[in-house]
């Protein structure tokens, strides 16, 4: 039987300022999702971790760690974006409305500016606006992310297990 090749991911040549991207994936965020995260980026904000205290605040639940929806939403991205490239930054990063355990996330990206890298001929820099919006259509966060992505022919080589 034939083998396949899967999607490997975007290049430099294959963004055009103006093309959307609706990401394929959503996520469900669970308890343990945002109580690991803050344990892991040692994030002791009891609004996070403590669902007596955040009862009394104005949201009455814990609200999700926000460095944890800006991580998940750039990983749903991945797939559309960055899986060749490299993060150069994020910037104008918004959280416009809460983000709750149980919320389903959900992303789309759109292209505002590409050019050639000036240091790396073998790359180019892409700049893309990230939108993050919850099962009801609310934007939960938005960010510009560059990146620095490879052009064609010149990404590395991944690793073949399997041969045909």
């Amino acid at each position: 039987m034939p083998v396949k090749p899967g999607w490997t991911g975007r290049v430099y040549e294959d963004f055009e300022v103006g093309d959307v991207y609706i990401h394929p994936l959503g996520r469900t965020i669970t308890q343990a999702d945002n109580i690991w995260f803050s344990a892991l980026t040692m994030n002791p904000n009891p609004i996070h971790v403590d669902a007596v205290y955040s009862a009394q605040t104005e949201f009455g639940r814990p609200l999700v760690n926000s460095t944890f929806t800006l991580a998940l939403v750039t990983g749903l991205s991945v797939s559309d974006i960055s899986q060749n490239a490299i993060n150069l930054g994020w910037e104008e990063v918004r959280l416009p409305n809460p983000v709750f355990e149980g919320d389903t996330i959900y992303a789309r990206s759109e292209v505002l500016s590409k050019r050639e890298s000036k240091s790396r001929p073998h790359m180019g820099i892409v700049r893309v606006k990230t939108t993050g919006y919850n099962q009801d259509g609310k934007v939960v966060i938005e960010f510009v992310r560059t990146i620095m992505v490879y052009k064609r022919g010149h990404v590395p080589p991944k690793p073949q297990p399997f041969s045909q």
